[in-house]
């Protein structure tokens, strides 16, 4: 049902129109239902009544709004693709458009980059001296009201920030989703835009394995010098401490990727040990566990059920507290031989939010191109994705129930 908000009560004994979709100065669009009375009344100052605006959204339900933040180049993209998989259907720019959008559209879900919301373009940046994840390099009203617009069902016209170009291109028509995800920088940074969310997740990507990936991206593919990415990585850390980092401490579920232990010493960033952190009491939200809900747990999988190569496999899972919150601790260290052997592990966890048994292995094996999908990121990213169709499920079906409850009263 489309929420309405009215603003002068008439007579119900009046005609109806519908107006044609109008846009505000904010760039978002609504559809107006007026009423007019059939008679014409005085008002006590003497003046007529005029007609009685009742502005609709233009959605049949609420959309449900996923925020992911994370620095550039730490797997936002990949995440992305595992989680609309998840919901089915590609994920494809919108047909038609710009084809330098950022935006991702699929049967379900819709996944806005919010670098659009930039406010200065590169050269812009440049010459007030501020990087893009300065606050000041960003608007953050516009985020907010267009989101906000989104999860009431009425479309808007997003801007554009042109990648290759550098440049702010003309805005594109948004329409509401069932999903809407908000990747970026940013989704977190903002106390209006943050309560907007009905799930958060941080990519926390540690210092060293963050450099470790950049040598290997930027050496490799783009020919950069050792030096000229050490000089851009200290460039942007500052600000990426002040601004981006915080926003860790709101997310509902963290997936921090840090460098193994299972070898003494190493600084190659090829094999990984993953935290997946996940906040404890969060609405249509139940951590995933492994063996036993609330213990402390360190398990070595058996060598005969799962390949795995040196240095192996080690899992652990836990609580802890993390900024203050209480909160249920699964890892990963090592990487695995077979993913058809995920299975095993599969098993052992509980909570998972599968359809049936085995979902996580065959999502694993469907992306097994992907970046990470031998290590605990392609895991985590996979079990969070099938964590948050299993809250968008429940968010969908409490809506239903409510106006069914309310019949009845």
């Amino acid at each position: 049902m489309a929420a309405c908000a009215v603003y002068t009560s008439q007579s119900l004994n009046s005609t109806c129109s519908i107006s044609t979709p109008t846009k505000t100065h904010l760039g978002f669009h609504q559809k107006q239902v007026v009423f007019y009375s059939a008679s014409k009344r005085t008002s006590k100052r003497g003046s007529s009544s005029g007609p009685c605006v009742i502005t609709c959204s233009a959605g049949d339900s609420q959309t449900v709004v996923i925020g992911l933040a994370a620095d550039s180049g730490c797997g936002k993209s990949t995440f992305m693709r595992r989680l609309t998989s998840v919901f089915g259907g590609a994920a494809e720019p919108p047909k038609g458009g710009n084809p330098d959008s950022n935006t991702l559209i699929s049967d379900m879900t819709t996944v806005i980059c919010l670098d659009d919301y930039h406010s200065l373009d590169r050269t812009g940046r440049k010459e007030k001296g501020v990087t893009a994840l300065d606050p000041r390099a960003n608007d953050f009203d516009l985020m907010y009201e267009q989101v906000k617009a989104l999860k009431s069902g009425i479309a808007v016209d997003k801007p554009i920030y042109n990648h290759v170009t550098g440049l702010l291109d003309p805005p594109e028509l948004i329409k509401p989703p069932k999903i809407l995800v908000i990747e970026g920088l940013h989704p977190m940074f903002d106390e209006r835009v943050r309560d907007l969310l009905d799930f958060s997740i941080y990519l926390d990507i540690s210092n060293e394995v963050k450099f470790a990936w950049k040598i290997q991206r930027d050496m490799a593919e783009r020919g950069h010098s050792l030096e000229s990415i050490k000089a851009s990585i200290d460039a942007r850390k500052p600000d990426f401490d002040a601004y981006i980092d915080p926003q860790k401490q709101y997310a509902d579920a963290v997936i921090e990727v840090l460098p193994t232990q299972l070898i003494p010493d190493d600084n190659e960033g090829k094999v990984l040990r993953v935290r997946l952190i996940m906040k404890e009491g969060v609405k249509h939200f139940s951590p995933v566990y492994l063996f036993d809900e609330g213990s402390s747990i360190s398990w070595i999988p058996c060598g005969r059920k799962l390949t795995c190569s040196y240095p192996g496999i080690k899992f652990s899972y836990g609580p802890d507290t993390y900024f203050g919150h209480e909160v249920s601790v699964l890892e990963m260290d090592g990487q695995f031989d077979r993913l058809d052997e995920l299975i095993y592990v599969e098993s052992h966890l509980s909570n998972i939010s599968t359809k049936f048994y085995g979902e996580i292995t065959q999502q694993m094996l469907k992306h097994a191109d992907f970046p990470g999908s031998n290590n605990g990121t392609g895991l985590f990213q996979t079990i969070v994705g099938l964590k948050i169709r299993d809250l968008y499920e429940q968010i969908s079906a409490s809506k239903t129930a409510t106006p069914l409850e309310a019949t009845k009263a």
